[in-house]
């Protein structure tokens, strides 16, 4: 009797659990194929990333070398108008309002640069040009005395003091001792300066000839100046014929 009573229930309660147990992998089954299909859309968006880079790395490959600092260039010109006419008509100074906003380390190095625009002395290129440049710098460095001039003029006289080929002078111009102390003071200066620079010679002339070419000569400076300390001695009796 308690077996026939039982089954019934038995029957409904495995029932139930395999509807579990199903519903169960249904919902397992949706969430890889959410998952998956999260994959695919992930899998999707990247491929469309990467070929957009691609495109774009391409076509930065066919522009020309000088394309991306040309277009900054361009651009930051663009902005110097229109901060300059921003400036001009509220009435301000466009450079003092962008000294104002610039750091401090950026505006020493375009000061910087400027003086280095501004130096007239490229170096030597021949010369005529190292004449030129030089008589420049004494020319620029003169300041005349308009005053001894004028009264040099009066005490000669005009006639005097402007020759012509039919006029004979003899002392009538005389330097004045200011004249003489600033003539003094610029050649001791020119002097001190011409110091400074020297030509270097390229090898001593007194020295004993050891080398047979150019190359030999920097190879055999190259092992005096590493090994030589330590080999003074076996050079010295060499010299001497002392070597054992």
């Amino acid at each position: 009797m308690s077996d026939d009573s039982n089954s019934p229930t038995n029957s409904s309660g495995n029932e139930d659990s395999e509807a579990g147990s199903s519903s169960t992998r249904k919902l397992d089954i949706n969430a890889y194929k959410n998952r998956f299909r999260a994959l695919h859309q992930k899998r999707e968006e990247s491929r469309k990333l990467n070929h957009e880079q691609v495109v774009e790395e391409d076509r930065l490959k066919k522009l020309p070398k000088n394309y991306i600092h040309k277009r900054q260039r361009q651009e930051w010109e663009l902005q110097e108008i229109e901060g300059k006419k921003l400036a001009e008509s509220e009435g301000y100074d466009y450079e003092r309002v962008k000294s104002l906003n610039m750091q401090a380390d950026v505006a020493e190095k375009l000061e910087a640069a400027k003086r280095r625009k501004k130096n007239p002395d490229t170096g030597f290129a021949d010369y005529e040009a190292m004449s030129m440049r030089q008589y420049e710098r004494l020319t620029n460095g003169l300041k005349p005395d308009m005053k001894s001039y004028e009264e040099m003029k009066s005490v000669v006289g005009e006639d005097q003091f402007y020759p012509s080929a039919n006029t004979m002078i003899q002392g009538s111009h005389y330097p004045t001792k200011n004249a003489l102390d600033k003539l003094s003071s610029d050649v001791q200066g020119q002097m001190k300066k011409r110091d400074q620079y020297h030509r270097r010679r390229m090898f001593d002339v007194d020295a004993p000839i050891d080398y047979i070419n150019e190359r030999n000569r920097k190879f055999n400076q190259k092992l005096e100046r590493f090994y030589g300390p330590y080999t003074d001695d076996i050079k010295g009796d060499l010299e001497r014929g002392t070597a054992i």
